[in-house]
Order: structure tokens, then sequence, then C-alpha cells
């Protein structure tokens, strides 16, 4: 009996991932973009993102994160994309550049087709997530400019019904993490705490010696034993903390499970969750998951993901990596809803190269410009 009825759940939760898809019918696309001449034209080009402050979480430490920019040519018109490649990923630019020169574009006759053109994007080759996630972006801003409208408009979403973003504020000494806290005030209502490090308990109070804004802490897994982590996680409630993200070892399900149950606040998956196929096996185990277009292969699935999590009755947040605005552009185009977000990666930089969400009392508002809404502010020199 408990196995039909998990597997009816189970059955229902997955139809309402699939039928909440957005309709994209040859009816919405602009007749100059039906000829069946045109071809679609895939390019990209390395990039390297300047951190404004070294950034250091549970394990390492970093002042650059490189990407992949990739960009769609069809019928005039251009969808840009974006493959953010921090080193937990396992992906590098050399390695993203020859997963798109596998992508093959030309059997496909409309960039509107986005489910059957990823399906076969993604059986390319096993993982390369990010890589697919880049062209999965640009496929997206492509179809959308066809069409003339923003995905959020798309999705049926309220671009300013959005959670306030955290503001990340990595492992450092005292006066670093009291710097980047006065550096967020004004800006930001919450802030995100890497901590699973040896100095957590410092690190919190170095922060609330600046301000008393709720906080968000991610340990990246860096809590091995979970009294420890739960002693921990009581003492963060005491100090404002109001989310507590991969608190220990991605494997260690039965560890969390068990964490998740006894906490009094709730506890995200960021590492234990990749793609749809994990989102179920999570249910009971984390209070939530966190959904990043560069571990699900982009929008089209982040969208499945976050609709089965919620049928499932989990808390949903959006978060992303160190990204330009196009990465994070696209992200804020279907979080509307969520309950909590994580889409600072373009404030973190130098260099940003795109034009488009921004950051507005504390939020990431989606541009209405129509595709993910993005343009380039500099020149990129797209190639193959």
């Amino acid at each position: 009996m408990k196995q039909n009825r998990r597997q009816f759940i189970r059955s229902t939760a997955m139809a309402a991932a699939t039928l909440a898809l957005p309709s994209l019918s040859m009816n919405a696309t602009p007749k100059q973009h039906m000829n069946g001449t045109a071809k679609m034209k895939l390019s990209w080009t390395p990039y390297d993102l300047q951190l404004n402050h070294t950034f250091t979480i549970s394990g390492f430490s970093r002042k650059t994160t490189p990407v992949v920019l990739t960009r769609i040519e069809y019928d005039g018109l251009e969808g840009y994309g974006e493959a953010s490649l921090p080193p937990y990923l396992g992906e590098t630019q050399a390695s993203v550049i020859e997963f798109l020169k596998k992508v093959d574009l030309s059997a496909f006759s409309d960039p509107v087709h986005l489910e059957e053109i990823m399906a076969y994007v993604d059986g390319i080759a096993i993982n390369n997530t990010a890589a697919k996630a880049a062209v999965d972006i640009a496929l997206h801003d492509l179809a959308g400019k066809m069409i003339g409208a923003p995905w959020h408009r798309m999705y049926g979403l309220d671009k300013h019904d959005v959670p306030d973003t955290t503001f990340t504020i990595g492992i450092d000494s005292d006066e670093v993490v009291r710097e980047k806290t006065r550096e967020a005030l004004g800006r930001f209502h919450i802030l995100k705490v890497k901590v699973g490090g040896p100095d957590d308990k410092r690190m919190i109070e170095a922060i609330r010696s600046v301000t008393d804004l709720p906080l968000a802490v991610d340990a990246n897994q860096g809590w091995k034993e979970r009294w420890q982590a739960l002693d921990m996680i009581f003492w963060l409630k005491e100090k404002g903390v109001v989310m507590v993200e991969q608190p220990m070892p991605k494997r260690e399900l039965d560890h969390i499970a068990w964490l998740t149950g006894e906490s009094p606040l709730p506890i995200f998956a960021d590492e234990s969750v990749q793609r749809l196929t994990d989102v179920e096996h999570l249910k009971g185990v984390f209070s939530g998951i966190n959904i990043k277009l560069m571990k699900c292969t982009g929008m089209h699935e982040a969208w499945k993901m976050r609709n089965l999590a919620q049928a499932l009755g989990m808390k949903v947040m959006m978060g992303c990596m160190t990204e330009t605005s196009c990465g994070i552009s696209a992200a804020a185009q279907l979080y509307a809803g969520m309950d909590f977000a994580d889409l600072d990666g373009a404030l973190l930089i130098g260099n940003d190269c795109f034009d488009g969400a921004k950051l507005e009392n504390g939020k990431i508002i989606a541009s209405d410009l129509p595709g993910i809404g993005v343009k380039p502010i500099k020149e990129i020199a797209f190639g193959r």
C-alpha cells in the first residue's frame, strides 16, 4: 500500500513539473523567422571573471572564475549564454569548448523547439552540465527574442514577487569580514556567510559587530559530525541565522536527514542536488533545494526542478556561481515565488560584460527585454 502511495505521489509530482512548462507554439513565432532556410550558428569565447575580493569557502580560495560565453545566431538575431566554471564543478574552459565543438544545431529548423534541442545536447556526453547550460541559456535568449517577450512573462511570473538576494561573505579575517559587511549595508537585506571552517563562530561574531541583518549560512559540506552540526545550528539560530545550506558531505544523506529532523532551521541541499532526477530522493532529507543553472544544464531543467520540488512540498532556492549578468539574468527569469535567492554573482566581479537584471531594494529584478533580458556592454570576440 505504501509503495502504491509513493508511486502516486511521484507520478503526480512529475506530472506537475512537466505540465507547468510554458507552451511555445509555432503560432507564437513571428513569420519572418519561419522561412525554413535559416540555420543556427553556435560560437563561443573564454573569459575570466575578476573577483572584487578573494573568495574563500570550506576547501579553497580563488581570485578569478573562468567562464565560457556563448552566442547562437539565427536569422539576424543573437542569443547569449554562459558556462561558469568554479573548481568543484570539474569543468574547465578547455573541456567546455571541446563539448561545444560537438554541438551541431543545423539539424533543428526552429530554436523554439527547446526540449527537443536540449535532449539532443544532453545526450552528447554525460556531465558537462555548465557547457550544456551555456547552450540552453543562449537558446532561451534567442527564442524569447523571436517571440518578443521575456521569459518571466512566458512562465506567467511576476518579476517583482521575488525573495531578497543574499550577499555572500567568504571565510576571511575579522577585518575583511567587517569590511565586506559594511559594503553590503543599505544595499542588501540578508547576508550569506560561508562557514564550515575552524572559526565559524568568530566569523558570525565579526558580522554581528557591524549589523543585525538576517543571515543565511553555507557550510559547503564542511561539518563532519552531525551532533557538532546540530549544536552549531542551535547557536546560529540565536545569532539571527534563518537557513542553513549543505551542512554535511553530500552523500551522507542519513545523517543529513536526522539533522533536518532535529534542526530549528530549514536545511537546503546544494552539492547534494544537481539535476531533476535528484529531487525526489531528497524529499525528507532536506527542507529544500538550491537550484543552479550551471549544475542542472540550464533553464529548461531548472524550471522542472522548481515545479517538482514545490509539488513535493519542499522549499526552493535559486542560486548561482560567480557569473556575468548573462547567467544571473537567466536565473532571474524564473525565481519569482521561491523561498530564498542567492543571485549576487555578477555583483562580486569587476569586469561584467553584460547589462541585464538589476539589484533593486535588495532584490535582483529581471529586465523586460525579450529573452533573458541582456545586452553586451563591451565588444565580445566570439569564435569557434
